[in-house]
């Protein structure tokens, strides 16, 4: 299996997910079907919740193929 990285952005934060690393538990999808959706192409829609919504599912993934970038552009 390929190691690359695939991007999925709603302008204020990116998604990272690392196929290789994915252990196929569910949960990011069983928790928010709204952005993690295997049946669809892409799986990922970042406009099926809130960026807080989408965070919190993200850090729950227990493999770590998913994981978060926050864009710059924010005033931290």
């Amino acid at each position: 299996m390929s190691d690359e990285i695939r991007k999925y952005s709603n302008g204020d934060v990116t998604i990272l997910w690392q196929a290789h690393l994915c252990q196929h538990s569910t949960i990011c999808w069983k928790g928010l079907i709204q952005v993690f959706n295997p049946k669809n192409r892409p799986w990922i829609n970042m406009d099926g919740a809130t960026t807080e919504r989408i965070i919190d599912q993200v850090k729950k993934c227990p493999s770590g193929a998913l994981s978060i970038d926050k864009n710059s552009d924010s005033s931290d």
